[in-house]
């Protein structure tokens, strides 16, 4: 339902988190674009989304709505992410414990059929997706 009206701006829908805190509740709305999102791109897709939830009324607890960039340590919430995100440091968290683990930082070597490959301290892991409750990119400065 949202889609359109992001991308009407040249944005994506790169995640959505849906915080309830007590009597309110955060939508918070990440957006990301090729050449990178600027504070205009935050506040025009504010303003569109807003119009949809309004005229769509959804969400019917008081809410504060969010848009932002997922940043440089952004969170993966889709499986093609973690395709676009291969080579890069992640810090992923299990829902399920992995060999007595359930959190692990390793270079993402591959994303195949819905397992993530992570190459941690020499050894790699595969996860399926569906048993990560978290995977966020570690940014590197070199």
């Amino acid at each position: 339902m949202l889609a359109p009206a992001v991308a009407g701006q040249g944005c994506e829908i790169w995640g959505i988190e849906f915080v309830s805190q007590g009597r309110h509740s955060r939508l918070r709305i990440y957006i990301d674009r090729e050449a990178g999102v600027t504070v205009e791109d935050c506040e025009n897709v504010s303003r569109h989304v807003s119009d949809v939830l309004d005229i769509a009324d959804v969400i019917t607890s008081a809410y504060t709505l969010e848009v932002s960039s997922p940043g440089m340590d952004r969170v993966l919430f889709k499986p093609e992410q973690y395709g676009r995100s291969t080579g890069e440091t992640v810090d992923v968290r299990l829902h399920q414990a992995f060999e007595g683990q359930k959190h692990f930082v390793g270079v993402l070597a591959a994303f195949e059929d819905g397992e993530a490959y992570l190459h941690v301290d020499g050894a790699e892991y595969v996860f399926p997706v569906e048993n990560v409750q978290r995977a966020r990119i570690v940014p590197q400065f070199d």
